[in-house]
């Protein structure tokens, strides 16, 4: 019995270290975006807001779209929900349009009442199966997935984004 704990205790830490959620697709703290000259095309999706409002490639083109694949019950999504809200507010008017992808498995009423307790101030979608294969964002959440002002995917980021994270990579793709 002894030598299995520590056995259980070592391939528990391996998972993890495997997990790709765990992991920061940055090098040296800086993202690595994909090269705009080999970036594939995003989808070009519509969805329709919580508020109502029709948002789809076209009409944001031009802008830095962050599409946040997230869900009410997942604590690392809520944890990130200040931050998005800061940078928001803070980007906006510069180019950045945040786009809250909910993947949840709840009444639509449900999730209005979260995104107004929360403060969301940026457009959530109830989401389903179509949008999910579009993007292709993996099988963690959240996962951010960045598009460039010409419509091309350019930076995936697997679990928690944080303010200064989503700061450094929309500044690396204004600057181009």
């Amino acid at each position: 019995m002894r030598r299995v704990i520590p056995f259980f205790v070592f391939i528990m830490i391996a998972l993890l270290a495997l997990n790709p959620a765990c992991k920061k697709e940055t090098a040296g703290g800086n993202p690595r975006l994909a090269p705009a000259s080999s970036a594939q095309a995003a989808p070009d999706f519509r969805v329709t807001s919580l508020d109502g409002q029709e948002l789809g490639l076209t009409s944001l083109k031009g802008k830095i779209i962050l599409v946040n694949f997230w869900a009410t019950w997942c604590p690392p999504c809520r944890a990130e929900i200040p931050d998005f809200i800061e940078a928001y507010s803070e980007l906006k008017d510069r180019g950045l349009e945040i786009l809250g992808f909910s993947v949840d498995d709840l009444p639509e009423a449900d999730l209005k009442a979260f995104v107004n307790k929360a403060g969301m101030n940026y457009p959530i979608a109830l989401v389903g199966q179509e949008i999910v294969a579009a993007f292709k964002p993996g099988q963690y959440i959240p996962t951010s997935i960045f598009i460039d002002r010409n419509g091309r995917l350019r930076y995936k980021h697997v679990g928690r984004l944080s303010k200064d994270d989503l700061v450094k990579i929309f500044e690396a793709l204004e600057r181009e």
